[in-house]
């Protein structure tokens, strides 16, 4: 489904890149990882680079270099939650942003003219079920993955006539250590694997997707 492809994963290092990276591979593609994180290497990626995408300079340089692309997953994020909305000393609505809305700008506009040079390709993005709605003590967050979401409608209006298709899926919780972590009383098993929000990443970037745009696709498990 994915073969010979060359996918971007931004966020490689983390639990949901990883097995992101790992469902690629399997299905045929060349995975290049892209995190903050000092290695040499990453399991399940072909290469790995370090990269701070916060430095729009950095990530520009950067894609210049990885040659030929045919697909973009922006990862790369964060999690806040606990301020106010009315709290004038919250450092939250900065932080927010710039993880999960000035990374994934980045990124893109990296990857938009590469794709474009090659005549198509597959950009998909992370936004969050429970950013379809405002909740309470998590006002920086919702923000920003409501922001990511708007902008993959609206890249998607730019780009769908031009072979490049954008998607972003919406996960509920993701069973992950740090969450398993933060809510050790929960039911584990109503949570979103993430090898099963890597498959649905993994079919929109793959042909078989060529017919969806703009898409947001709910992956709440069963919460």
């Amino acid at each position: 489904m994915l073969s010979k492809q060359r996918v971007v994963i931004t966020g490689a290092a983390g639990t949901l890149g990883q097995a992101t990276a790992k469902k690629a591979q399997q299905l045929g593609a060349q995975v290049i990882g892209l995190d903050i994180v000092a290695a040499s290497s990453l399991e399940h990626t072909d290469s790995y680079r370090q990269l701070d995408l916060l430095n729009r300079q950095a990530a520009l340089d950067c894609f210049a270099a990885l040659g030929e692309i045919d697909v973009l997953v922006n990862i790369a994020g964060g999690f806040a939650m606990g301020d106010t909305a009315y709290d004038g000393d919250s450092g939250q609505w900065d932080k927010m942003f710039r993880l999960n809305v000035d990374t994934l700008r980045n990124a893109t506009m990296a990857a938009v003219p590469k794709l474009l040079a090659r005549g198509g390709g597959a950009i998909i993005n992370i936004g969050a079920l429970g950013a379809l709605s405002g909740q309470a003590a998590m006002s920086a967050y919702c923000c920003a993955k409501s922001s990511v979401m708007k902008l993959t409608e609206s890249l998607s209006e730019e780009l769908r006539h031009q072979g490049i298709n954008v998607n972003a899926v919406l996960p509920s919780i993701i069973d992950t250590p740090p969450n398993r972590e933060a809510m050790p009383d929960a039911d584990f098993s109503q949570w979103v694997s993430p090898e099963q929000l890597a498959n649905v990443i993994c079919f929109l970037a793959s042909p078989e997707a060529g017919a969806v745009h703009g898409a947001l696709v709910p992956v709440r498990g069963l919460v």
